[in-house]
């Protein structure tokens, strides 16, 4: 593979050109991941629009059709829903936990076996968050357990 870094003139803008003979899924994962690292997430709460980076943020929830994100101390909703999501955030560090709910790998402190092959994540403000029996094999595979 040859890579080549030109220097744009300024008033071009950044660009990215991809010559390749076939698309697979370590491509895809790529611009996946360069692609939903850089953006904010805009998010309500109170009649009022924040943009909430996404190392900020430690779990996505869906509840009654309305997408919720989780940070420190803070919730706000969001305008996408949880598969969205899933397309839009680097999936190094996020991955769905269970059929509402999407969650920051990074923010997992701990966890521990819940009843019926489940598991429960306390995350590092204190939250718990559950991960169905679905999802637990990959969680255990993208942590090395």
């Amino acid at each position: 593979m040859k890579i080549t870094i030109l220097d744009p003139s300024p008033e071009e803008e950044d660009e990215i050109i991809i010559k390749c003979r076939r698309i697979d899924e370590g491509l895809i994962r790529m611009l996946r991941e360069y692609g939903g690292s850089s953006g904010k997430m805009k998010c309500k709460k109170d009649g009022k629009i924040f943009f909430i980076p996404p190392e900020e943020i430690y779990y996505f929830e869906s509840v009654d059709d309305k997408v919720f994100v989780y940070c420190e101390k803070e919730v706000y909703e969001i305008g996408l829903k949880l598969y969205e999501l899933e397309e839009l955030l680097p999936p190094r560090d996020f991955m769905r936990s269970s059929k509402s709910s999407v969650l920051c790998l990074e923010k997992i402190q701990s966890l521990s076996p819940a009843f019926g092959g489940r598991f429960e994540a306390l995350l590092s403000n204190g939250e718990k968050v559950i991960i169905s029996r679905q999802y637990v094999p990959e969680l255990k595979r993208r942590l090395g357990l």
